[in-house]
């Protein structure tokens, strides 16, 4: 079994929701104290769209879930592990909340 060192949560946007995306983000990482990372208006590494990351330590995972679930009104996220298997984390491990969109697994 794979010891899981933490989550990243992929939020999913386009022009036109660019800015409930970054609310959101900017609301996660206030309440939680989650680590924002930037606003990608491109792909960036195997993400097709879009997106912006928040990372949190496993100890999170009870509280993000459900609020990313409850808050992201109509975005796509993309929940996965950081077990250290890159492929297995973004693929068989991954949790997918609204549309599934191919990912770039080449890059793994």
């Amino acid at each position: 079994m794979h010891r899981i060192k933490g989550y990243h949560a992929h939020i999913y946007f386009d022009a036109s929701t660019l800015e409930q995306a970054r609310a959101m983000c900017e609301e996660a990482a206030l309440l939680f104290g989650v680590t924002q990372g930037r606003v990608h208006q491109r792909p960036v590494g195997p993400h097709p769209d879009w997106s912006c990351q928040l990372a949190f330590g496993p100890e999170l995972i009870t509280v993000m879930l459900p609020w990313l679930a409850l808050n992201r009104h109509g975005l796509v996220v993309f929940l996965h592990p950081e077990t250290g298997h890159d492929l297995l984390d973004h693929t068989d491990h991954a949790i997918w909340m609204g549309a599934i969109r191919p990912l770039n697994l080449s890059i793994f």
